[in-house]
């Protein structure tokens, strides 16, 4: 956590910054390993030239946030009836100029607020920094992150125990999702999707009442934070028998899937995994109907930078995480999603999702 905090001071040297403020929870969380939802709260990690950061909290969550944080070198509180502003301007020395924040994260009236209590010259986004040391994981990430991937197979083992004709989708939801908090996780790191048939096809369908019947897919895509990270996998099924173009569908994508993992190594751009996997679902002729990026970072979030697809140039570097999840989409039919999540290693890949891709048959 110190080396963290190091590198953004070293940032805040380099562009002549007289202190920084962040703001967004779970960047305060990958600095400083205190996890907090302030809800209407002020919460902020502050870092001034010169000076030790501090963390300013709510009153209410100081013995929380004194009991997790590291690399901190004071706490400031406030209560519900403070100004945090002026508590923050009270923090600051004067002649203040520069002014780093977290612009994709401030809203406009928090903004507003702090420019009236500080009144720097010139506020200069921080958001860059931040996201170019969160893409290489630490291997204390990389742990963090294999727990909860090992958590959400095991959870999704168990759920797949309810699946039979005439369960609902989302009586498999609640199956998962009680799962989840009974073997240990933090909750899901996103809404767990479960759907069926011609609603596989949906890339983000939302469960409901519709009930599982023979002869179809099942589309399972669901996540579970652990120790503040977060994975996600999908894996889609054969419910009882399906038919040939079904699982045409599924062999392509899980080929799909299987091209982009063995693409994946350091110093090749995203861009080109993306297009090993979109030119096998191309030549198979369902091109048109993969609709969406190939994956995304994983992380703190369940979606971090970068982004991929096509127009991602950035190369790939050791200890970067992300998913690889190729799918096809046949309105009225039926849709595939195979999901693993995967990290760039000094000579290529580690897969870390290590649940079966083969077309299995459930129900």
């Amino acid at each position: 956590m110190n080396d963290r905090i190091a590198k953004l001071q070293a940032y805040m040297e380099n562009r002549a910054l007289d202190a920084v403020l962040i703001t967004l929870p779970k960047h305060v969380f990958y600095l400083t390993g205190y996890a907090s939802d302030p809800h209407e709260r002020f919460l902020g990690l502050l870092l001034a030239r010169g000076e030790e950061p501090t963390l300013v909290v709510p009153a209410l969550d100081e013995e929380a946030a004194r009991g997790a944080a590291k690399g901190v070198g004071a706490f400031a509180t406030h209560t519900d009836t403070d100004d945090p502003y002026a508590v923050l301007k009270g923090l600051l020395p004067g002649g203040i100029r520069r002014f780093g924040l977290e612009k994709t994260h401030l809203t406009v009236s928090r903004f507003e607020r702090l420019n009236e209590a500080l009144g720097a010259s010139e506020y200069v986004d921080v958001d860059e920094p931040l996201r170019e040391m969160r893409v290489v994981k630490s291997d204390d990430e990389i742990v963090r992150l294999k727990r909860a991937v090992s958590l959400v197979e095991e959870v999704l083992r168990r759920g797949l125990e309810k699946v039979a004709p005439g369960v609902t989708e989302i009586e498999i939801v609640a199956e998962l999702e009680y799962q989840m908090k009974k073997l240990g996780s933090e909750g899901p790191s996103f809404s767990t999707s479960v759907l069926a048939g011609e609603k596989s096809a949906m890339p983000h369908g939302t469960p409901g009442l519709r009930k599982i019947q023979s002869g179809e897919l099942l589309l399972i895509d669901l996540g579970v934070f652990a120790d503040g990270y977060a994975s996600d996998i999908t894996r889609t099924f054969a419910v009882g028998d399906i038919d040939d173009e079904l699982k045409r569908i599924y062999d392509t994508v899980l080929q799909a899937n299987l091209r982009a993992i063995e693409a994946t190594r350091p110093g090749v751009t995203y861009a080109s995994i993306d297009k090993a996997a979109r030119d096998v679902i191309e030549a198979a002729g369902y091109g048109p109907q993969f609709v969406h990026r190939l994956g995304h970072g994983l992380g703190i979030d369940i979606h971090e930078f970068p982004s991929i697809h096509a127009g991602t140039a950035d190369l790939l570097v050791a200890g970067a995480v992300f998913t690889v999840e190729p799918g096809i989409y046949v309105p009225g039919l039926g849709g595939v999603r195979i999901e693993d999540d995967v990290r760039v290693t000094d000579s290529g890949v580690e897969v870390l999702t290590s649940f079966p891709k083969e077309l299995t048959v459930i129900g």
